[in-house]
């Protein structure tokens, strides 16, 4: 059974850096659905190779992607550990909102004469 540790203030600050362009959740859409390269991946953006591989670079940082090493080529791969964690951060964030919502209409659902006792 693989135990997973919450995520520090430090990597959650990447993690949410990484996802905060659509150019890097792309990236990462890719790398789910098969490993590709570097190269691959720069000729699906309008923008230079060098630029490509600075998002791979803050997406590595975040550990949401796995780069290595195959001959001259560097393939990339979502990291489903990170990607995991990261859902489940999520799912807690989502939680606390909706138990907050949840007490909010409670109390907006509260008759009148209830709410006039409290004060």
């Amino acid at each position: 059974m693989v135990v997973q540790r919450e995520l520090s203030e430090a990597e959650v600050d990447r993690v949410f850096h990484a996802l905060a362009t659509s150019t890097r959740r792309d990236i990462l859409r890719r790398t789910i659905e098969r490993e590709q390269s570097v190269s691959d991946l720069a000729s699906e953006y309008d923008m230079s190779f060098a630029a490509v591989q600075k998002h791979v670079a803050v997406l590595e940082a975040a550990d949401l992607i796995i780069k290595r090493a195959e001959g001259r080529e560097r393939l990339v791969r979502a990291n489903p550990e990170m990607i995991a964690r990261a859902r489940a951060l999520l799912a807690r964030y989502e939680e606390l909102w909706r138990s907050r919502i949840a007490r909010l209409d409670d109390l907006l659902a509260e008759p009148a004469s209830t709410k006039n006792k409290n004060n």
